[in-house]
Protein backbone atom coordinates (compact mmCIF):
# COMPACT_ATOMS: atom_id res chain seq x y z
CA UNK A 1 0.00 0.00 0.00
CA UNK A 2 1.24 3.54 -0.34
CA UNK A 3 0.36 4.58 2.51
CA UNK A 4 3.30 6.79 4.08
CA UNK A 5 4.86 4.33 6.63
CA UNK A 6 5.71 7.14 9.88
CA UNK A 7 3.62 5.38 12.49
CA UNK A 8 5.59 2.14 14.27
CA UNK A 9 2.83 1.52 16.42
CA UNK A 10 3.38 -1.34 18.57
CA UNK A 11 -0.28 -2.74 19.74
CA UNK A 12 -3.19 -1.57 18.22
CA UNK A 13 -5.86 -1.43 21.36
CA UNK A 14 -9.40 -1.76 20.32
CA UNK A 15 -11.03 1.09 21.58
CA UNK A 16 -14.56 1.04 23.03
CA UNK A 17 -16.14 4.49 23.34
CA UNK A 18 -17.80 7.26 22.19
CA UNK A 19 -15.99 8.07 18.96
CA UNK A 20 -17.69 9.59 16.16
CA UNK A 21 -17.98 7.54 12.22
CA UNK A 22 -15.29 9.07 9.91
CA UNK A 23 -17.69 8.21 6.99
CA UNK A 24 -20.02 10.95 8.37
CA UNK A 25 -17.00 13.60 9.37
CA UNK A 26 -17.03 16.89 7.36
CA UNK A 27 -14.84 20.06 7.47
CA UNK A 28 -16.76 23.15 6.95
CA UNK A 29 -14.93 26.16 5.47
CA UNK A 30 -15.71 29.67 6.37
CA UNK A 31 -15.09 33.03 4.12
CA UNK A 32 -14.16 35.46 6.23
CA UNK A 33 -13.96 36.32 10.16
CA UNK A 34 -16.02 39.90 9.91
CA UNK A 35 -17.47 40.72 12.70
CA UNK A 36 -15.81 38.84 15.32
CA UNK A 37 -15.64 39.77 19.01
CA UNK A 38 -12.15 38.80 19.17
CA UNK A 39 -9.49 41.53 17.95
CA UNK A 40 -5.92 42.12 17.17
CA UNK A 41 -5.70 45.13 20.11
CA UNK A 42 -6.90 42.78 22.76
CA UNK A 43 -4.47 39.57 22.26
CA UNK A 44 -4.87 38.34 25.58
CA UNK A 45 -8.05 37.13 24.85
CA UNK A 46 -6.97 34.02 22.97
CA UNK A 47 -2.87 33.81 23.49
CA UNK A 48 -1.54 33.19 27.28
CA UNK A 49 0.74 34.67 27.86
CA UNK A 50 3.76 32.94 27.55
CA UNK A 51 2.82 32.82 23.89
CA UNK A 52 2.58 36.83 23.85
CA UNK A 53 5.91 37.16 25.57
CA UNK A 54 7.06 34.76 23.02
CA UNK A 55 5.86 36.96 20.16
CA UNK A 56 7.55 40.23 22.01
CA UNK A 57 10.75 38.64 22.35
CA UNK A 58 11.11 37.16 18.47
CA UNK A 59 9.31 40.45 17.30
CA UNK A 60 6.00 38.68 15.98
CA UNK A 61 2.85 40.69 15.48
CA UNK A 62 -0.44 39.76 15.79
CA UNK A 63 -2.46 39.23 12.55
CA UNK A 64 -5.70 37.95 10.99
CA UNK A 65 -4.78 34.43 11.50
CA UNK A 66 -4.44 34.65 15.44
CA UNK A 67 -8.45 35.40 15.32
CA UNK A 68 -10.30 32.53 16.72
CA UNK A 69 -12.54 31.55 14.34
CA UNK A 70 -16.05 33.70 14.49
CA UNK A 71 -17.94 32.48 17.47
CA UNK A 72 -21.27 32.79 15.39
CA UNK A 73 -20.84 31.20 12.87
CA UNK A 74 -19.74 28.06 14.89
CA UNK A 75 -22.91 28.43 16.19
CA UNK A 76 -24.61 29.20 13.00
CA UNK A 77 -23.01 25.39 12.27
CA UNK A 78 -24.54 24.19 15.19
CA UNK A 79 -28.06 25.30 14.62
CA UNK A 80 -28.48 23.82 11.22
CA UNK A 81 -27.94 20.13 13.67
CA UNK A 82 -23.95 19.42 13.44
CA UNK A 83 -21.85 18.43 15.75
CA UNK A 84 -19.26 20.63 15.98
CA UNK A 85 -15.58 18.72 16.67
CA UNK A 86 -12.50 21.12 16.23
CA UNK A 87 -12.28 24.70 14.76
CA UNK A 88 -9.27 25.74 13.29
CA UNK A 89 -8.75 29.80 13.18
CA UNK A 90 -5.54 29.40 11.29
CA UNK A 91 -8.04 27.85 8.08
CA UNK A 92 -10.75 29.64 9.76
CA UNK A 93 -13.00 26.30 9.52
CA UNK A 94 -14.21 23.91 11.45
CA UNK A 95 -14.73 19.87 11.84
CA UNK A 96 -18.27 18.51 12.15
CA UNK A 97 -19.85 15.02 12.40
CA UNK A 98 -23.20 14.43 10.93
CA UNK A 99 -25.06 11.58 9.62
CA UNK A 100 -27.79 13.87 7.91
CA UNK A 101 -27.25 15.03 4.29
CA UNK A 102 -30.10 17.60 4.78
CA UNK A 103 -27.73 19.24 7.51
CA UNK A 104 -25.11 19.28 5.33
CA UNK A 105 -26.90 21.00 2.37
CA UNK A 106 -28.35 23.45 5.17
CA UNK A 107 -25.06 24.17 6.00
CA UNK A 108 -23.99 25.01 2.54
CA UNK A 109 -26.94 27.21 2.01
CA UNK A 110 -25.31 29.67 4.88
CA UNK A 111 -23.57 32.98 3.58
CA UNK A 112 -20.36 32.51 5.39
CA UNK A 113 -19.47 28.78 4.54
CA UNK A 114 -17.23 28.49 1.44
CA UNK A 115 -17.06 24.85 1.18
CA UNK A 116 -18.25 21.85 2.75
CA UNK A 117 -15.80 19.09 2.32
CA UNK A 118 -16.57 15.32 3.59
CA UNK A 119 -13.93 13.02 5.45
CA UNK A 120 -14.71 10.08 4.98
CA UNK A 121 -13.17 6.08 5.83
CA UNK A 122 -13.68 2.64 4.80
CA UNK A 123 -13.27 -0.14 6.42
CA UNK A 124 -10.85 -1.82 4.09
CA UNK A 125 -8.22 0.72 4.79
CA UNK A 126 -8.56 0.71 8.52
CA UNK A 127 -7.81 -3.49 7.75
CA UNK A 128 -5.01 -2.24 5.69
CA UNK A 129 -3.62 0.05 8.26
CA UNK A 130 -3.88 -2.53 11.00
CA UNK A 131 -2.10 -4.86 9.02
CA UNK A 132 0.66 -2.13 8.13
CA UNK A 133 0.93 -1.29 12.16
CA UNK A 134 1.84 -5.45 12.79
CA UNK A 135 4.15 -5.17 9.87
CA UNK A 136 6.14 -1.95 10.87
CA UNK A 137 6.51 -2.30 14.92
CA UNK A 138 8.79 -4.49 15.33
CA UNK A 139 11.84 -4.61 17.65
CA UNK A 140 15.49 -4.05 15.35
CA UNK A 141 17.60 -6.45 17.32
CA UNK A 142 18.58 -6.30 20.91
CA UNK A 143 18.23 -3.59 23.06
CA UNK A 144 21.29 -1.77 23.22
CA UNK A 145 22.99 -2.49 26.89
CA UNK A 146 25.18 0.82 28.30
CA UNK A 147 26.30 1.09 31.45
CA UNK A 148 27.15 5.22 30.45
CA UNK A 149 24.64 8.08 31.40
CA UNK A 150 22.76 8.20 28.49
CA UNK A 151 21.80 4.28 28.48
CA UNK A 152 21.21 3.17 25.24
CA UNK A 153 20.25 6.56 24.06
CA UNK A 154 23.98 7.34 23.92
CA UNK A 155 24.77 6.78 20.33
CA UNK A 156 21.95 8.65 18.70
CA UNK A 157 22.13 11.51 21.48
CA UNK A 158 25.99 12.02 21.03
CA UNK A 159 26.19 11.48 16.85
CA UNK A 160 24.57 15.41 17.17
CA UNK A 161 26.70 16.55 20.44
CA UNK A 162 23.72 17.39 22.25
CA UNK A 163 25.71 15.49 25.53
CA UNK A 164 28.03 18.48 25.13
CA UNK A 165 25.11 20.92 25.30
CA UNK A 166 23.79 19.41 28.30
CA UNK A 167 27.43 19.76 30.15
CA UNK A 168 26.99 23.49 29.10
CA UNK A 169 23.82 23.51 31.12
CA UNK A 170 21.85 23.31 28.46
CA UNK A 171 19.34 20.63 28.64
CA UNK A 172 16.08 21.78 28.10
CA UNK A 173 14.81 23.38 31.27
CA UNK A 174 12.12 26.11 30.98
CA UNK A 175 11.65 24.70 26.96
CA UNK A 176 8.08 23.62 25.96
CA UNK A 177 7.68 21.29 23.77
CA UNK A 178 4.33 19.88 22.05
CA UNK A 179 4.45 16.38 20.64
CA UNK A 180 1.30 15.92 18.64
CA UNK A 181 1.15 11.89 17.74
CA UNK A 182 -1.23 9.07 17.46
CA UNK A 183 -1.53 7.95 21.38
CA UNK A 184 0.59 7.89 23.81
CA UNK A 185 -0.40 4.30 25.99
CA UNK A 186 2.07 4.14 28.94
CA UNK A 187 3.58 7.25 29.00
CA UNK A 188 1.22 7.71 32.49
CA UNK A 189 2.77 4.17 33.88
CA UNK A 190 6.31 4.36 31.89
CA UNK A 191 9.25 4.99 34.79
CA UNK A 192 11.18 6.47 32.46
CA UNK A 193 8.47 9.78 32.60
CA UNK A 194 8.68 9.50 36.62
CA UNK A 195 10.97 12.92 36.44
CA UNK A 196 8.75 14.32 34.11
CA UNK A 197 5.58 13.89 36.14
CA UNK A 198 7.14 14.20 39.44
CA UNK A 199 8.51 17.68 38.63
CA UNK A 200 5.80 18.86 36.56
CA UNK A 201 6.64 18.96 33.46
CA UNK A 202 3.87 17.23 31.86
CA UNK A 203 1.88 20.28 31.85
CA UNK A 204 -1.47 19.01 29.46
CA UNK A 205 -2.75 17.07 27.25
CA UNK A 206 -5.30 17.13 25.10
CA UNK A 207 -7.78 14.26 22.33
CA UNK A 208 -8.12 16.01 19.26
CA UNK A 209 -9.67 12.52 17.62
CA UNK A 210 -12.17 11.01 20.42
CA UNK A 211 -12.66 14.42 22.64
CA UNK A 212 -12.26 11.98 25.19
CA UNK A 213 -9.79 13.64 27.41
CA UNK A 214 -7.63 10.76 27.74
CA UNK A 215 -4.64 10.34 25.23
CA UNK A 216 -3.41 7.55 26.74
CA UNK A 217 -5.55 5.04 24.35
CA UNK A 218 -4.82 3.48 20.53
CA UNK A 219 -1.54 3.55 20.14
CA UNK A 220 1.70 3.34 21.97
CA UNK A 221 3.70 5.46 18.84
CA UNK A 222 3.55 9.03 21.08
CA UNK A 223 5.25 6.99 24.20
CA UNK A 224 8.12 6.10 21.94
CA UNK A 225 8.72 8.80 20.17
CA UNK A 226 8.31 10.99 23.62
CA UNK A 227 10.95 8.69 25.15
CA UNK A 228 13.52 10.16 22.64
CA UNK A 229 13.61 13.53 23.91
CA UNK A 230 11.93 13.11 27.16
CA UNK A 231 13.14 9.87 29.14
CA UNK A 232 15.10 10.37 32.15
CA UNK A 233 16.15 7.05 33.62
CA UNK A 234 20.32 7.40 34.03
CA UNK A 235 22.60 4.26 32.96
CA UNK A 236 19.34 3.14 30.73
CA UNK A 237 18.18 6.11 29.05
CA UNK A 238 18.09 9.51 28.73
CA UNK A 239 16.94 11.55 25.71
CA UNK A 240 18.00 14.87 24.26
CA UNK A 241 15.63 16.98 26.30
CA UNK A 242 15.36 15.39 29.55
CA UNK A 243 14.50 18.30 31.50
CA UNK A 244 11.59 20.53 28.82
CA UNK A 245 8.06 20.56 29.43
CA UNK A 246 5.96 18.77 27.63
CA UNK A 247 2.10 18.89 26.14
CA UNK A 248 1.06 15.64 24.89
CA UNK A 249 -1.51 16.14 22.01
CA UNK A 250 -3.59 12.78 20.03
CA UNK A 251 -4.40 13.84 16.48
CA UNK A 252 -3.66 10.80 14.54
CA UNK A 253 -6.40 8.38 13.93
CA UNK A 254 -5.05 4.63 14.13
CA UNK A 255 -8.28 2.62 12.91
CA UNK A 256 -8.33 5.02 9.37
CA UNK A 257 -6.79 7.36 7.24
CA UNK A 258 -8.47 10.06 7.16
CA UNK A 259 -7.99 13.92 5.55
CA UNK A 260 -9.48 15.27 9.20
CA UNK A 261 -6.29 14.13 10.27
CA UNK A 262 -4.34 16.91 9.12
CA UNK A 263 -6.95 18.92 10.70
CA UNK A 264 -6.57 17.74 14.06
CA UNK A 265 -2.76 18.73 13.56
CA UNK A 266 -3.63 22.02 12.93
CA UNK A 267 -5.98 22.32 15.38
CA UNK A 268 -3.15 20.82 17.89
CA UNK A 269 -0.64 23.21 16.42
CA UNK A 270 -2.78 25.93 17.11
CA UNK A 271 -3.65 25.17 20.99
CA UNK A 272 0.54 24.57 21.44
CA UNK A 273 0.95 28.32 19.92
CA UNK A 274 -1.44 29.58 22.35
CA UNK A 275 0.13 27.71 25.16
CA UNK A 276 3.39 29.42 23.99
CA UNK A 277 4.82 26.23 23.47
CA UNK A 278 8.52 27.01 21.61
CA UNK A 279 8.99 23.31 19.69
CA UNK A 280 6.64 21.22 18.25
CA UNK A 281 7.70 17.58 17.21
CA UNK A 282 5.35 15.76 15.46
CA UNK A 283 6.50 11.89 14.02
CA UNK A 284 3.18 11.74 11.18
CA UNK A 285 2.83 12.17 7.58
CA UNK A 286 0.02 11.25 5.19
CA UNK A 287 0.08 10.92 1.36
CA UNK A 288 -3.04 8.93 0.20
CA UNK A 289 -6.37 8.49 2.09
CA UNK A 290 -9.31 6.37 2.08
CA UNK A 291 -11.22 8.44 -0.10
CA UNK A 292 -8.97 8.63 -2.94
CA UNK A 293 -10.25 12.32 -3.81
CA UNK A 294 -8.34 13.41 -1.08
CA UNK A 295 -4.82 11.89 -1.89
CA UNK A 296 -1.77 13.83 -2.46
CA UNK A 297 0.07 14.56 -5.47
CA UNK A 298 3.62 15.72 -6.70
CA UNK A 299 2.02 19.39 -7.29
CA UNK A 300 0.77 19.49 -3.80
CA UNK A 301 4.25 19.19 -2.31
CA UNK A 302 5.01 23.21 -2.30
CA UNK A 303 4.72 23.76 0.91
CA UNK A 304 1.61 25.89 0.47
CA UNK A 305 -0.84 23.71 -0.78
CA UNK A 306 -2.00 20.24 1.81
CA UNK A 307 -4.05 21.65 5.27
CA UNK A 308 -1.16 20.45 7.23
CA UNK A 309 1.76 22.07 5.66
CA UNK A 310 -0.01 25.46 5.35
CA UNK A 311 -0.92 25.02 9.04
CA UNK A 312 2.90 24.03 10.00
CA UNK A 313 4.03 27.16 7.79
CA UNK A 314 1.72 29.27 9.58
CA UNK A 315 3.15 28.24 12.81
CA UNK A 316 6.77 28.77 11.85
CA UNK A 317 5.20 32.26 11.43
CA UNK A 318 4.16 32.75 15.09
CA UNK A 319 7.59 31.86 16.66
CA UNK A 320 7.75 28.02 17.14
CA UNK A 321 10.08 25.66 15.92
CA UNK A 322 8.73 22.68 14.05
CA UNK A 323 10.31 19.40 13.43
CA UNK A 324 8.41 16.86 11.21
CA UNK A 325 9.38 12.86 10.28
CA UNK A 326 10.62 12.33 6.58
CA UNK A 327 8.68 9.78 6.43
CA UNK A 328 9.53 6.07 5.76
CA UNK A 329 9.09 5.56 1.70
CA UNK A 330 12.77 5.17 0.72
CA UNK A 331 14.39 6.79 -2.28
CA UNK A 332 12.78 7.73 -5.57
CA UNK A 333 11.35 11.45 -6.33
CA UNK A 334 8.98 13.20 -3.34
CA UNK A 335 8.53 10.28 -1.34
CA UNK A 336 7.55 12.44 1.76
CA UNK A 337 4.54 12.94 3.95
CA UNK A 338 2.79 15.97 3.98
CA UNK A 339 3.58 18.52 5.91
CA UNK A 340 7.45 17.20 5.59
CA UNK A 341 7.39 19.99 2.58
CA UNK A 342 6.59 22.70 4.33
CA UNK A 343 9.63 25.18 3.74
CA UNK A 344 9.98 26.84 7.56
CA UNK A 345 10.21 23.54 9.38
CA UNK A 346 12.64 21.47 9.64
CA UNK A 347 11.93 17.72 8.33
CA UNK A 348 14.00 14.84 9.61
CA UNK A 349 15.60 11.97 7.50
CA UNK A 350 16.87 8.63 9.41
CA UNK A 351 20.47 7.23 9.68
CA UNK A 352 21.67 4.47 11.43
CA UNK A 353 24.36 4.48 14.28
CA UNK A 354 27.38 4.84 11.66
CA UNK A 355 25.89 7.78 10.68
CA UNK A 356 24.86 6.10 6.55
CA UNK A 357 21.25 6.77 5.92
CA UNK A 358 18.83 4.10 6.27
CA UNK A 359 17.45 2.71 3.34
CA UNK A 360 13.96 3.25 4.11
CA UNK A 361 14.15 7.66 4.52
CA UNK A 362 12.06 9.49 2.35
CA UNK A 363 13.69 11.94 0.48
CA UNK A 364 12.78 14.81 -1.73
CA UNK A 365 13.17 17.34 -3.69
CA UNK A 366 9.51 19.29 -3.09
CA UNK A 367 7.84 20.07 -6.01
CA UNK A 368 8.59 23.55 -5.75
CA UNK A 369 12.36 22.24 -6.11
CA UNK A 370 13.37 22.18 -2.11
CA UNK A 371 15.80 20.28 -0.44
CA UNK A 372 13.91 17.98 1.91
CA UNK A 373 14.59 15.96 4.29
CA UNK A 374 16.56 19.63 6.19
CA UNK A 375 18.49 17.22 7.97
CA UNK A 376 19.14 13.40 9.77
CA UNK A 377 19.25 11.96 13.35
CA UNK A 378 19.31 8.52 14.31
CA UNK A 379 15.98 6.57 13.32
CA UNK A 380 17.21 3.19 12.44
CA UNK A 381 17.98 1.06 15.43
CA UNK A 382 16.95 4.15 17.61
CA UNK A 383 16.50 3.33 21.18
CA UNK A 384 13.30 3.98 22.75
CA UNK A 385 10.90 3.41 25.40
CA UNK A 386 7.84 0.50 25.13
CA UNK A 387 4.75 1.99 25.61
CA UNK A 388 3.97 -1.81 27.57
CA UNK A 389 6.90 -1.21 30.09
CA UNK A 390 7.89 -4.94 31.47
CA UNK A 391 6.29 -6.84 28.09
CA UNK A 392 7.05 -8.55 25.09
CA UNK A 393 9.80 -5.99 24.35
CA UNK A 394 10.61 -5.01 28.11
CA UNK A 395 10.94 -1.14 28.84
CA UNK A 396 12.67 -0.62 26.24
CA UNK A 397 14.06 -1.64 22.34
CA UNK A 398 16.07 -0.62 19.31
CA UNK A 399 13.19 0.57 16.90
CA UNK A 400 13.47 2.03 12.97
CA UNK A 401 11.75 5.16 11.79
CA UNK A 402 12.12 8.82 10.50
CA UNK A 403 9.56 8.66 13.43
CA UNK A 404 12.31 8.46 16.00
CA UNK A 405 14.90 10.32 14.30
CA UNK A 406 12.37 13.33 14.37
CA UNK A 407 11.69 13.80 17.90
CA UNK A 408 15.57 12.73 18.40
CA UNK A 409 16.43 16.19 16.60
CA UNK A 410 13.63 18.11 17.95
CA UNK A 411 15.02 17.53 21.43
CA UNK A 412 18.38 18.92 20.54
CA UNK A 413 16.49 21.83 18.60
CA UNK A 414 14.88 22.45 22.26
CA UNK A 415 18.13 22.49 23.82
CA UNK A 416 19.31 25.41 21.45
CA UNK A 417 16.14 27.06 21.76
CA UNK A 418 16.98 27.41 25.80
CA UNK A 419 20.57 28.66 25.32
CA UNK A 420 19.39 31.30 22.27
CA UNK A 421 16.22 31.95 23.35
CA UNK A 422 15.85 35.30 21.27
CA UNK A 423 17.32 33.76 18.24
CA UNK A 424 14.05 33.51 15.01
CA UNK A 425 12.60 30.57 14.00
CA UNK A 426 14.47 31.50 10.60
CA UNK A 427 17.59 31.44 12.27
CA UNK A 428 17.94 28.47 14.39
CA UNK A 429 16.69 26.47 11.13
CA UNK A 430 19.31 27.68 9.65
CA UNK A 431 22.08 27.67 12.31
CA UNK A 432 20.69 23.61 12.38
CA UNK A 433 21.20 22.89 8.62
CA UNK A 434 24.70 24.67 8.18
CA UNK A 435 25.88 22.42 11.29
CA UNK A 436 25.74 19.39 8.90
CA UNK A 437 28.07 17.18 7.69
CA UNK A 438 26.93 17.76 4.26
CA UNK A 439 26.02 21.41 4.79
CA UNK A 440 28.66 21.95 1.35
CA UNK A 441 26.57 19.49 -1.03
CA UNK A 442 23.18 19.41 0.55
CA UNK A 443 20.83 16.64 -1.59
CA UNK A 444 17.62 15.54 -1.50
CA UNK A 445 18.26 12.06 0.40
CA UNK A 446 20.24 13.05 2.94
CA UNK A 447 19.79 17.12 2.62
CA UNK A 448 22.30 19.09 5.14
CA UNK A 449 23.25 15.96 6.73
CA UNK A 450 23.75 15.03 10.68
CA UNK A 451 24.02 18.50 12.69
CA UNK A 452 26.60 19.24 14.64
CA UNK A 453 24.96 21.05 17.72
CA UNK A 454 27.42 22.57 19.17
CA UNK A 455 28.43 24.24 15.88
CA UNK A 456 24.78 25.29 15.35
CA UNK A 457 25.34 27.23 18.64
CA UNK A 458 28.57 28.57 17.38
CA UNK A 459 26.65 29.89 13.85
CA UNK A 460 23.85 31.64 15.89
CA UNK A 461 27.05 33.37 17.78
CA UNK A 462 28.32 34.93 14.93
CA UNK A 463 27.43 38.25 14.52
CA UNK A 464 28.44 41.06 12.20
CA UNK A 465 31.87 43.06 12.40
CA UNK A 466 31.03 46.46 12.17
CA UNK A 467 34.46 48.95 11.74
CA UNK A 468 35.57 50.31 14.68
CA UNK A 469 39.11 51.48 16.16
CA UNK A 470 40.66 47.28 16.57
CA UNK A 471 39.03 46.30 13.17
CA UNK A 472 40.45 46.30 9.80
CA UNK A 473 37.79 44.60 7.78
CA UNK A 474 33.72 43.85 7.80
CA UNK A 475 32.11 41.25 6.20
CA UNK A 476 28.49 41.97 6.06
CA UNK A 477 25.55 40.12 5.93
CA UNK A 478 26.61 37.78 8.36
CA UNK A 479 25.42 35.14 8.13
CA UNK A 480 24.57 35.56 4.16
CA UNK A 481 22.79 34.14 1.60
CA UNK A 482 25.67 34.64 -1.08
CA UNK A 483 25.41 38.45 -1.22
CA UNK A 484 28.99 38.95 0.98
CA UNK A 485 30.18 42.43 1.50
CA UNK A 486 33.43 43.50 2.38
CA UNK A 487 34.61 46.70 3.52
CA UNK A 488 38.39 47.62 4.11
CA UNK A 489 38.52 50.07 7.00
CA UNK A 490 39.75 53.83 5.30
CA UNK A 491 43.84 54.27 5.68
CA UNK A 492 44.58 50.34 5.16
CA UNK A 493 46.25 50.06 1.73
CA UNK A 494 48.03 46.86 2.32
CA UNK A 495 46.08 44.16 3.52
CA UNK A 496 46.75 40.22 3.21
CA UNK A 497 43.04 38.15 3.77
CA UNK A 498 42.72 34.59 3.93
CA UNK A 499 39.77 32.16 4.39
CA UNK A 500 39.90 28.64 5.55
CA UNK A 501 36.85 26.32 6.18
CA UNK A 502 35.59 24.72 9.34
CA UNK A 503 38.31 22.05 9.38
CA UNK A 504 40.93 24.47 8.64
CA UNK A 505 41.67 24.32 4.81
CA UNK A 506 42.94 26.87 3.27
CA UNK A 507 40.29 27.96 0.55
CA UNK A 508 41.87 31.49 -0.63
CA UNK A 509 44.34 33.72 -0.09
CA UNK A 510 44.44 36.82 -1.17
CA UNK A 511 45.45 41.06 -1.01
CA UNK A 512 42.38 41.89 -3.09
CA UNK A 513 39.40 43.14 -1.77
CA UNK A 514 37.37 42.01 -4.72
CA UNK A 515 38.65 39.19 -4.92
CA UNK A 516 37.49 37.94 -1.52
CA UNK A 517 34.04 39.24 -2.10
CA UNK A 518 33.78 37.40 -5.48
CA UNK A 519 35.62 34.21 -3.66
CA UNK A 520 33.01 34.31 -0.51
CA UNK A 521 29.79 34.67 -2.85
CA UNK A 522 31.09 31.53 -4.96
CA UNK A 523 31.46 29.58 -1.67
CA UNK A 524 28.94 26.03 -0.64
CA UNK A 525 27.36 26.68 2.35
CA UNK A 526 29.28 26.39 5.51
CA UNK A 527 30.89 28.11 8.44
CA UNK A 528 34.67 29.54 7.15
CA UNK A 529 37.44 32.09 9.32
CA UNK A 530 38.64 34.83 7.43
CA UNK A 531 42.16 35.76 8.67
CA UNK A 532 43.10 39.51 8.10
CA UNK A 533 47.08 40.94 8.64
CA UNK A 534 48.22 44.65 7.91
CA UNK A 535 50.46 46.73 8.85
CA UNK A 536 47.47 48.06 11.52
CA UNK A 537 47.16 44.62 12.76
CA UNK A 538 45.71 41.14 12.89
CA UNK A 539 42.04 40.01 12.78
CA UNK A 540 40.33 36.84 12.50
CA UNK A 541 36.49 36.93 12.23
CA UNK A 542 33.78 33.90 11.50
CA UNK A 543 31.41 34.17 7.92
CA UNK A 544 28.17 31.90 7.77
CA UNK A 545 27.22 30.90 4.23
CA UNK A 546 23.65 29.92 4.03
CA UNK A 547 22.22 29.11 0.51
Amino acid sequence: MKKLSLLLIMVVSAIVMQAQIATNIYWVKFTDKNNSPYSIDNPSEYLSQRALERRARLGIEIDEYDIPVNPQYLQAVADCGAQLLNPSKWLNGVSIYTTSQSVVDAINQLEFVEVVRNCPDYPEAQRDKEIWMENEMKASGSPVVSRGYYGGAEVQVNQLRVNELHEMGFDGTGIHIAVLDGGFIGTDIHHTFDNMREEGRLLGVRDFVYGSGSVYSQSTHGTSCLSTIAAYDPNNMVGTAPKASFYLFHTEDGNGENIVEEYNWVSGAELADSLGVDVCSTSLGYIDFDMPQWDHYFPDYDGHTAPMSIGAEIAASRGMICTNAAGNEGGGTCTLGIPADAEHIITVGAVDDQGDRADFSSVGPTYDGRIKPDVMAMGQGTYVASGNPGGWYGDYYNGNGTSFANPVLAGAVACLRQARPNASVQEICDAVRMAGDNANNPNSYDGYGIPDFVMALQILDVEEVVIGENEIVSVYPNPSKGNVNVTLKEGVDRVNMTVYDNIGRMIVNTMNVNELEIALNNLNSGIYTVSVVSENGSQTLKVVITK
